[in-house]
């Protein structure tokens, strides 16, 4: 009977995890879970969206500080979603003032083909002029605000991908 039990392998409970993120964010949580006790197990693509990716996760059920970890990695998955708006903040006020800028120029342009069905040849010219500016502005002025937003965010970025550190290396302290 001693023989059977030195020959068996001893029983490990797992607790699996599935996390869907955006494709640039998966080496970050590849990494960082691991940190947490996690083992990344393989990886998906999800049918809802095609730019992310599903990460499946698996860790020891018994695994010790499981509750600071567990609090660690909360920690985490908020900064890396201050991230996430960050990043999206980059473009969305200049997306929404191009968006804005060519939906005038395209009111100028439909006042210029009213202009020219009704016959009216200088009112035409004089719609047209700004409904062309209208049409080709609008993409000099998103980079240009993108490029002053992202000038302003990128500390902030980098803050956040810094507190991401020293949470994933209180994390790993406590695993060992």
């Amino acid at each position: 009977m001693s023989e059977l039990t030195k020959n068996e392998k001893e029983f490990v409970g797992y607790e699996y995890k599935d996390v869907t993120v955006k494709q640039d964010l998966e080496p970050v949580y590849a990494d960082a879970y691991t940190n947490f006790g996690w083992t990344l197990e393989g990886t998906a693509l999800p049918m809802e969206s095609v730019s992310s990716v599903t990460l499946k996760f698996k860790r020891d059920r018994k695994i010790s500080n499981k509750t600071e970890l567990n609090r660690l990695q909360r920690q985490f998955d908020s900064y890396v979603s201050e991230i996430e708006k960050l990043e999206f903040s980059k473009g969305v006020n200049a997306s929404v003032a191009a968006y804005l800028i060519g939906i005038v120029g395209s009111a100028f342009m439909a006042g210029s083909v009213f202009a020219v069905n009704g016959e009216n040849v200088p009112l035409m010219v004089i719609l047209a002029i700004p409904g062309f500016i209208g049409w080709i502005v609008p993409y000099f002025y998103y980079t240009r605000i993108r490029s002053r937003k992202t000038q302003q965010v990128s500390p902030l970025i980098d803050q956040k991908y810094d507190e991401i550190y020293e949470v994933c290396k209180k994390a790993n302290a406590l695993l060992a």
